[in-house]
């Protein structure tokens, strides 16, 4: 896994922070559709954050091992389903730490990201601390556009939003005919 890549001049880079919740992969996918449009990049960061358990350093240790395993395989999870939806190959970055500071660290420390996409749980469901993080007071900490993408979006709804064409099911490549 990559912490960077090169930046290509022309090309947009979408940074997607991660899990396996529902409105990540919304995200993800809205972020999939505006790049295939735009011939740009994906990045997806997972960031794994730090334990409670601190009682014994053998099983935090063990713990420690086992969050960045589920890391791992869920960005390789989210990794094939992006290579089968839009057909391009994503960036995959692991971090440790506060979900809001290693965002931000990332996005100063890479140039090449250009817009940072959160997904946003619907009403009632999961979390949407980082989305009230980055969106409220640390907004002026980002040089960069933040994308909110509903997570209760269909893929003909993200497609509608990502293209000129209407959409077509089977069709996520643009569908002119």
């Amino acid at each position: 896994m990559s912490d960077s890549a090169e930046h290509i001049a022309g090309r947009v880079k979408f940074l997607v922070c991660v899990d396996d919740s529902k409105d990540c992969r919304i995200a993800m996918r809205f972020a999939c559709l505006r790049a295939r449009n735009s011939n740009g990049f994906v990045a997806l960061l997972f960031v794994i954050e730090p334990g409670d358990f601190q009682h014994w350093v053998a099983v935090e240790k063990l713990m420690e091992e086992e969050r960045r395993e589920e890391a791992e395989r869920i960005l390789q999870e989210l990794a094939a389903e992006v290579q089968d939806f839009v057909g391009i190959r994503p960036i995959l970055i692991v971090r440790e730490g506060r979900r809001t500071d290693e965002v931000l660290k990332l996005i100063e420390e890479d140039p090449s990201i250009n817009i940072l996409v959160l997904g946003a749980a619907p009403e009632g469901e999961g979390s949407n601390e980082l989305v009230r993080s980055l969106s409220g007071e640390l907004t002026k900490r980002l040089r960069i556009p933040l994308s909110i993408v509903p997570g209760n979006l269909t893929d003909e709804q993200l497609f509608n939003i990502t293209y000129t064409t209407p959409y077509r099911p089977n069709c996520l490549t643009r569908c002119d005919k």
